[in-house]
């Protein structure tokens, strides 16, 4: 009787133990973090330095944002861009909102829509905000800037949650057909799983997000455990990628933190530096 005891007092401090180490851990990877990727440069001009902000469903990080608007303001970008989910479809826009009025007084800032503002039912009027406040939104289209002596051509699509197959390929087609040969050209799209249209582009660089890198990020393989629209084991999660036409796929984690059910493991929520 007294071994059954032992054994039973034992095991509860295990799975405690267990409980205790998975909390510690949850808390751990909520803090977020700024992954860099330098892709160099291929001419003679200074390099353009962006930050990429994906995924970030309104969700709050301090008072006015301020943590998350430090964190921007430290890398210096030249320029902002926004591949989907930056509103919620249950969150209110408030936090959303915030980031987007300071960041849009400081930076050139382009922005796409994504599956959440479109559940949302309000994705126009999530539109219309941003343009308010002075943001290029995308839809199949294509702006050229220039920075640091870099043209840039900059495209962007609409997440395809509300388009039929034929739309999303013409508004990859309508963007692509407005770049030019000697220009640099960036895709803003929300799905990174499409590399299957992506490398019948042209396209220098694509930034995606979506995936929120699985949930749990398998350590060493680089594979998400479960990502929407890719499955289990999802490849396209985090990082860069190169495609099989040498374009280069940039996948953020994203900034989801309480929005999501499911904690994440071994995947901080990010926002990712690209100097190229």
């Amino acid at each position: 009787m007294k071994d059954k005891k032992k054994k039973t007092k034992i095991f509860r401090v295990f799975i405690y133990s267990v409980l205790a180490l998975l909390i510690l851990l949850s808390a751990w990877y909520f803090v977020p973090v700024t992954e860099r990727i330098n892709l160099g440069s291929d001419d003679n001009t200074e390099s353009v330095r962006c930050v990429l902000i994906t995924d970030l469903h309104s969700c709050y990080y301090g008072k006015n944002q301020k943590n998350l608007i430090k964190r921007i303001d430290r890398e210096e970008p030249d320029i902002i861009f926004l591949s989907g989910d930056i509103f919620d479809d249950k969150i209110d826009d408030d936090n959303a909102l915030i980031l987007l009025e300071d960041i849009s007084t400081k930076y050139p800032c382009f922005y796409v829509s994504g599956n959440h503002e479109y559940w949302s039912e309000r994705c126009d009027e999530m539109k219309d905000k941003v343009r308010e406040l002075g943001i290029s939104v995308l839809e199949g289209d294509c702006e050229t800037v220039t920075i640091n002596g870099k043209t840039i051509d900059v495209c962007g699509v609409d997440d395809p949650t509300r388009l039929y197959e034929r739309e999303f390929v013409k508004q990859l087609d309508d963007a692509y057909s407005k770049t030019s040969q000697d220009h640099y050209k960036i895709l803003l799209s929300h799905r990174p799983e499409r590399t299957d249209l992506y490398s019948k582009y042209g396209f220098d660089l694509i930034l995606s997000g979506h995936a929120h890198a699985g949930q749990i990020l398998i350590p060493f393989v680089k594979k998400g455990v479960y990502a929407p629209n890719q499955g289990l084991f999802a490849e396209y999660v985090s990082g860069r990628y190169i495609l099989e036409n040498n374009s280069t796929l940039i996948v953020s984690r994203g900034l989801a933190r309480e929005s999501t059910l499911a904690p994440r493991f071994f995947n901080h929520p990010e926002i990712v530096v690209i100097d190229f």
